[in-house]
């Protein structure tokens, strides 16, 4: 099987905070570091450069965090954003819990594929490239959303995490190697 080139692209967690957050109070201590627009949005955003995140701030006390390369990565930028408001006043009681969501990776093949053979072949799968360029193909185990393109570059998205991950571009590489769905004779 040849090898294929994954790059995690974006990890999104949720945290969950048993308190609520004075978003009013947030931007006043933290005004360089929070954006906040009530009026079009109902979270804070706190961004971060290292590691490079965003991470929304609700009143109810949850929290989003997007942006994270790895869910390590997810899991340090939450601890760091609540470290930062600790550090600027504000009250944060507890542990976070952190539940990673989703996990979006980009792939490459290494080759071309037959889409319109894939479509036919492939359960679960729809094509229809009038409205998307893509295969998407629905994957039961693991859990994930998997988007096909004739270049050989695949979108997974679903998983919660990265073995799982791991399991799903596995699973569908192999599928489409064993339906001699890929040519890897015309890449360059």
């Amino acid at each position: 099987m040849q090898s294929v080139t994954m790059s995690i692209v974006n990890v999104v967690a949720s945290v969950t905070l048993k308190q609520r957050f004075d978003l009013d109070e947030i931007i006043k201590k933290m005004p360089h570091q929070i954006e906040y627009n009530p009026a079009q949005f109902p979270g804070a955003i706190f961004r971060m450069k290292s590691p490079k995140t965003a991470t929304l701030l609700f009143s109810t006390g949850k929290m989003v965090c997007t942006g994270s390369k790895s869910t390590k990565m997810a899991h340090n930028a939450v601890r760091k954003v609540i470290s930062e408001l600790r550090n600027a006043g504000i009250k944060v009681k507890g542990n976070a819990k952190v539940t990673i969501q989703n996990i979006v990776a980009s792939v490459d093949l290494g080759g071309k594929v037959h889409i319109e053979e894939a479509a036919r072949m492939m359960p679960r799968s729809m094509y229809e490239p009038e409205q998307f360029p893509g295969l998407i193909h629905r994957m039961i185990e693991p859990k994930s959303v998997i988007l096909v393109f004739s270049s050989g570059k695949i979108i997974c998205t679903g998983t919660t995490n990265e073995k799982d991950l791991h399991r799903a571009v596995n699973y569908v590489h192999s599928m489409l190697e064993e339906k001699n769905l890929m040519n890897y004779q015309d890449v360059i």
